[in-house]
């Protein structure tokens, strides 16, 4: 096979075969075990016309899945003259050369199809340095097999001025070169990682925020546009979302919170996609309120949620605020199914993004868990605060205002929430507080990740959602 087949790893139009290998430990849904790597595929904009599933109980050191099930898949890319095949696995360069030996086609697997995804994606700056860190860390282990000018740049007639004496390899001038270049792209997302933690601070200080994470298709940036009216891009294919948008939600009554709709998060990720697209779950890691979107539908939906609530542990998400949305009921095929989740989460809220379903009382329950215990203060502003002024009328019930008792000053006397308490130090100039008396009614009943982590431990695995195994997800996008 000629080698020129592996610089090119988009998969646009390409007719491909998926294969999953299914091993003990194996994440994938037995009932339909390529069917995430199906829509990874269409996503891709390849069409499938075959697929393959090999049972195993180890893998092949040198073609993953075995000498026989090689050929077998050389067959099929001969009959219906594929041009890629595509695993639901990561596998070495080494595996990866054999097959193609063998195949006489190119060969993916499942992380060089994301990263085929996220390249025709990125639409930011920002997503595009990301995604280009990615694919120069997944490419550098596999230099090797990648390009065929690995002859030694040889001394003597022919070489230019510097080029003369031992010589060097290609393979180490594109590895140094490759070396650099995630150096650069490193330093130049460490300048925007910081300015967005600045930005997403600031934000936090002005506003209330509130972010939409979940696992991928979830329906998010759907529900997105149903709070927002933002117009986000939506599509029935997996990252239709790589840029994390932020917008105005109004809440009611004169309120409202900053609303972030991120990337989804998939299984069997690699630790370096992860690492790469750090950048984008700011917004979650700082939000005041996660809204984790759950399409019920899915007949995964119990292993997808394990898998979501774990990545927001491991992000630093554990102890945040955070509300379960039953998505896309409407398109459930039986009631009991969520009967079951409002069994084991009672706060969770059921949802239709599709169809509205849900949205305000979703609005309400937000809403009460952003402003949280009510108070009794008094408040005292400068008479020339009329920014301070302005909002301690706006968003709290003022209950007498005093003009008399401190020359130059006036004193408020409100019932506020605490939440939005803490925005007055923003808003007004050097405000002076005394809280007079505290509710002791607890507003916003949302509960934490590492509770809902506690409650899956335990939980049973209702028919429709396949195996129990808990797979290794990542989070992505930024």
């Amino acid at each position: 096979m000629a080698q020129d087949k592996r610089v090119q790893l988009s998969v646009q139009a390409e007719r491909a075969i998926l294969v999953g290998v299914l091993l003990p430990d194996s994440n994938a849904d037995p009932q339909d075990p390529l069917g995430e790597l199906a829509s990874l595929a269409k996503t891709a904009g390849a069409v499938v016309v075959d697929s393959v599933v090999q049972q195993r109980a180890g893998v092949d050191p040198a073609t993953y899945i075995g000498s026989g099930k090689a050929a077998e898949i050389g067959r099929l890319v001969k009959a219906h003259n594929a041009d890629v095949v595509i695993f639901d696995n990561d596998m070495s360069p080494n595996q990866l050369r054999d097959l193609e030996k063998i195949c006489d086609c190119k060969i993916l697997d499942r992380s060089e199809l994301i990263l085929d995804i996220f390249a025709t994606r990125a639409r930011t700056h920002e997503a595009q340095l990301q995604v280009g860190l990615a694919q120069l860390e997944y490419t550098y282990p596999r230099l090797r097999h990648m390009w065929s000018h690995l002859e030694r740049i040889g001394a003597g007639a022919g070489a230019g001025v510097g080029a003369r004496g031992p010589g060097e390899m290609q393979l180490e001038i594109d590895r140094r070169l490759v070396r650099q270049r995630i150096s650069e792209f490193k330093r130049r997302i460490a300048e925007v990682q910081g300015r967005k933690t600045r930005e997403v601070a600031t934000r936090k200080r002005q506003h209330f925020t509130v972010s939409l994470v979940g696992y991928t298709n979830a329906g998010k940036s759907t529900l997105f546009n149903t709070l927002t009216g933002a117009g986000t891009f939506v599509e029935d294919k997996l990252f239709a979302t790589l840029d994390t948008k932020t917008r105005l939600w109004r809440l009611g009554a004169a309120h409202g919170a900053l609303l972030s709709d991120t990337v989804g998060f998939v299984r069997d990720l690699p630790h370096h996609l992860v690492a790469s697209f750090k950048a984008t779950l700011e917004e979650a890691t700082h939000a005041d309120l996660l809204l984790v979107v759950l399409d019920v539908s899915h007949p995964q939906a119990v292993v997808q949620f394990q898998s979501v609530v774990r990545v927001l542990a491991d992000i630093g998400c554990g102890e945040q605020p955070a509300m379960l949305l039953l998505n896309k009921t409407d398109a459930l095929a039986a009631p009991e199914e969520l009967a079951f989740w409002r069994h084991k989460f009672p706060q969770s809220l059921a949802i239709s993004a599709k169809q509205g379903t849900g949205v305000m009382p979703l609005a309400e329950k937000v809403l009460q868990q952003l402003l949280g215990k009510t108070l009794d203060v008094a408040i005292t502003l400068a008479l020339n605060d009329a920014k301070g002024a302005t909002f301690v009328e706006k968003f709290s019930t003022v209950i007498s205002r005093d003009y008399e008792s401190r020359p130059g000053h006036a004193i408020f006397t409100a019932h506020i929430s605490h939440r939005i308490l803490e925005q007055v130090y923003y808003h007004a100039t050097r405000p002076e507080v005394a809280v007079l008396r505290e509710s002791a009614d607890v507003v916003g009943q949302a509960a934490t990740v590492q509770q809902w982590i506690a409650a899956l431990e335990e939980l049973p695995l209702p028919q429709t959602s396949g195996v129990a195994a808990v797979p290794t997800v990542a989070v992505l996008d930024i």
